[in-house]
């Protein structure tokens, strides 16, 4: 009986022990996403594209205005194009007038530099101004949320779709997510970081000329985090009632760039709470290092070769975000290329890997490539080697 009932207790103890670790783990994830009170957030380090912490970030919610990052993002690819420039002149058409919710008050027929539209887009949020720039780019609001899909399936949103340009929509087909949000955010920031620029400024006048005269109007930035927040450079908020409190924004400090979203947060306060709290975290967490300076890649010699050697390059920059909070040590490398190659050798392709550690640990690897094609040497080659060695 004894023995039963030591069996018994045994088995107890023995359940709990291989339990324990998944309730801790649930009170842990419980208690970090206590501090974000909006039902849908993301936290992404911009460098990497690493996700730190989320909370529902896929569920699809009503954007609001945040749906101008996509607008933004397709006007700086226009510029980058060169069929769009800053100094170019967009007129208002009247049914870009005819927009609600928050605007500048462009009058039909006014006409500003697209410069001054994109600080009317990303500082106030101006409806007027984010279908004045769609008309003028795509022709129609319409065509330009077509190229706003495209875009977004591009980036691999696959939780995404735009009826419209500035998110003033309340259609139930007008969607985004979290982690989409900061998918299309960190495309903006990364390709195009010039944005925060406009993004970081608090306020700033613009002048309406129209038949009515002249007038001054005040752009007042809409993120009150580039106030209160250390680092903070922008990005966009949004709020309807459909979609609650919205905001994207971004941060840098100690050359770690993080993306905060947060979407259907139930007042202004709390998105700003909950951004903020959510780079906090981040920032407590994360240091990146970046290779700025590798190490200088070797000549490969090439057997059977019109050329003897062969020169080397790094496809990219080696990029490790730490995110476990600690300082990183001194990181070795340890570049893994052959010797000699054979050719035909073409340009690309890939030669080899310079490999990074941290002791024992290995951080990762950037892989080597070929800088240059060489093609195999032919009868025709050594007949004229031999000629220029006789001449010279």
């Amino acid at each position: 009986m004894e023995r039963k009932r030591i069996a018994v207790i045994c088995s107890w103890i023995l359940a709990v022990s291989l339990l324990l670790p998944y309730v801790v783990k649930g009170e842990t994830e419980a208690a970090e996403e206590t501090f974000v009170e909006a039902p849908g957030a993301v936290l992404m380090e911009a460098e990497t594209g690493k996700v730190i912490f989320e909370k529902d970030m896929e569920t699809k919610r009503s954007p609001a205005s945040i749906t101008k990052i996509m607008t933004l993002l397709l006007i700086f690819d226009e510029i980058k194009k060169g069929s769009l420039k800053l100094t170019d002149m967009i007129s208002t058409s009247a049914y870009a007038k005819s927009m609600g919710g928050s605007q500048v008050f462009l009058e039909e027929g006014e006409t500003q530099t697209a410069e001054t539209m994109i600080k009317c887009i990303v500082i106030a949020s101006g409806n007027d101004a984010s279908v004045a720039m769609a008309e003028h780019i795509a022709g129609s609001e319409q065509d330009f949320v077509k190229r706003m899909n495209v875009r977004a399936k591009e980036l691999g949103m696959k939780n995404t779709n735009f009826e419209d340009c500035c998110g003033l929509t309340d259609s139930d087909n007008h969607y985004t997510t979290a982690y989409d949000i900061a998918v299309m955010s960190r495309e903006l920031v990364t390709k195009y970081p010039e944005i925060l620029s406009y993004s970081s400024i608090w306020m700033e006048d613009i002048t309406h000329e129209t038949k009515k005269g002249s007038s001054t109007f005040t752009l007042t930035n809409t993120n009150k985090l580039i106030r209160s927040y250390e680092g903070c450079k922008g990005l966009k908020t949004g709020s309807t009632s459909k979609a609650g409190y919205c905001l994207s924004a971004v941060a840098e400090r100690n050359g770690v760039t993080l993306i905060a979203v947060v979407m259907a947060a139930p007042d202004y306060k709390a998105r700003f709470k909950d951004a903020a709290a959510m780079l906090t975290y981040g920032f407590s967490k994360c240091n990146i290092y970046i290779d700025e300076k590798p190490s200088k890649l070797p000549e490969i010699k090439v057997k059977g070769g019109i050329q003897k050697s062969v020169s080397l390059k790094y496809k990219e920059k080696f990029k490790y975000l730490n995110t476990e909070g600690e300082a990183l040590e001194k990181i070795e490398k340890k570049l893994t290329v052959p010797r000699e190659t054979e050719a035909p050798v073409k340009k690309g392709e890939k030669a080899g890997e310079m490999n990074y550690y941290m002791g024992k640990k290995k951080l990762g690897c950037v892989p080597v490539l070929y800088k240059e094609s060489v093609r195999k040497i032919k009868y025709e080659d050594w007949v004229k080697r031999v000629w220029e060695a006789y001449l010279f």
